[in-house]
């Protein structure tokens, strides 16, 4: 069958631009002639919800911008003129705040989508390595946000996580006056997080978002077989030069990815016109209290998506081995590609005990997020947290030891998708 015919090129102002600045050329590359396989299922939404929560923040964050104000005295009643005053002020602010959380929990599936079709593996090393340096952006940019409102949590949760960069040896004390920028939690700090958060952290968000594409479309999408697509027209319809087993990306993922959005929106606004604290998850109480440094509250704890670090920092009685822990369980994840030395990528083809390690790993880490939400006072859920915390590191030393021995027995991958036709 005769591929399509090729558009002609643009004429006039269009045609001239395209000449000078091919616009055209390069998003035709990466839309309509990118292959993507054609057995991509649910999993494989949460890449495309990404990128659709980062340019509500960023469109958001312009709009909060406009009637904030960063100073102590001010910022924390500049946020109640907004939500009060400011037509739809109380809308922008509400998805703002919901799309942080949403942000990582989308996030949190697609890096699990990796873990379990093993999309971190040869050659996905840098995709994946990228992808890592997104998420600690990620949460840099949003703890400095958490703290813009000034409310109670926003004070002391920032007095408590800067803090414990005290702990390093040496230089522990001058680095936490240097991240202040006083003694104590003050306007200067304020002024700082927000310039960080509005300016300098979504410039390097926004370039490293660019190179984790661009080292996708270079090594090509993974799918849940694990399995590379094939080259040439065998099993293609719409070039010679097309991988088998590979289809445009437009339209139709394209197509695919805006039912996942409508699904999405829908969820997202019931969230935001309903429970747009859910529950205290997505804003605690006390944060709609402006922020005394006399008054500490009752339980300080992160929001939800630090808290399984921030248990494990809670869970060791030593201050600075429990800092030590908490980076390492993030430093770990970059190492994943060279940890896994299994014969297959995708969990659909590896042994029964990856399947269970897998899943103890992904159990470990939402009930240790249980634990550091909470008050940490139950010395049998003190317990239960450090052997979870045992859990989540042993999944690492199990990998690469069941994989670098050869323990693992696989079932045989096919050689092309399983869903072609």
């Amino acid at each position: 069958m005769a591929g399509p015919d090729k558009a002609a090129s643009p004429k006039g102002l269009l045609g001239w631009i395209e000449e000078r600045l091919p616009i055209l050329a390069f998003t035709k590359a990466h839309t309509s002639e990118y292959y993507a396989p054609r057995n991509f299922n649910f999993w494989y939404y949460f890449g495309s919800l990404a990128m659709l929560v980062l340019v509500n923040q960023i469109v958001t964050g312009i709009w909060l911008t406009m009637n904030y104000k960063p100073s102590a005295a001010e910022a924390f009643h500049s946020i109640e003129y907004m939500m009060r005053d400011v037509d739809w002020g109380w809308l922008i602010r509400y998805m703002h705040s919901t799309g942080a959380s949403l942000f990582f929990v989308v996030v949190y599936l697609h890096m699990f989508r990796g873990l379990m079709y093993g999309s971190y593996r040869k050659p996905r090393e840098l995709l994946w390595v990228i992808g890592m340096f997104i998420y600690l952006v990620l949460m840099a940019e949003a703890f400095m946000g958490y703290v813009l409102p000034w409310g109670q949590m926003s004070g002391w949760g920032a007095q408590v996580i800067i803090s414990l960069f005290g702990a390093i040896p040496w230089i522990g004390e001058g680095l936490v006056e240097f991240i202040r920028g006083d003694y104590l939690i003050s306007d200067a700090t304020l002024n700082r997080f927000f310039a960080l958060h509005v300016i300098a952290l979504p410039l390097v968000l926004l370039l490293l978002v660019v190179l984790h594409l661009g080292a996708l479309h270079t090594v090509g999408s993974n799918n849940p077989d694990g399995v590379e697509i094939k080259q040439g027209p065998k099993g293609n319809r719409w070039s010679s030069e097309a991988p088998s087993d590979g289809i445009p990306f437009h339209p139709y993922y394209t197509v695919k990815d805006i039912v996942g959005v409508g699904f999405f929106l829908i969820i997202a606004a019931f969230i935001i016109f309903f429970e747009p604290t859910f529950g205290g998850l997505f804003l605690e109480k006390d944060n709609f209290v402006p922020y005394d440094p006399l008054v500490t509250p009752e339980h300080i704890v992160p929001v939800w998506y630090f808290t399984p670090y921030y248990a494990m920092l809670r869970l060791v009685p030593d201050k600075l081995l429990g800092v030590i822990v908490m980076f390492a369980a993030i430093a770990v994840l970059f190492l994943l590609p060279w940890l896994d030395r299994g014969k297959v990528r995708s969990w659909r083809y590896r042994g029964t005990a990856f399947k269970i390690a897998l899943g103890l790993f992904a159990l470990s880490f939402v009930w240790l997020g249980k634990i550091g939400g909470g008050p940490g006072t139950d010395a049998a859920e003190t317990v239960i947290g450090r052997l979870l915390t045992v859990v989540y590191f042993g999944y690492f030393v199990f990998l690469w030891v069941y994989t670098h021995f050869g323990f693992e027995r696989t079932k045989a991958v096919p050689e092309r998708v399983t869903t072609h036709d």
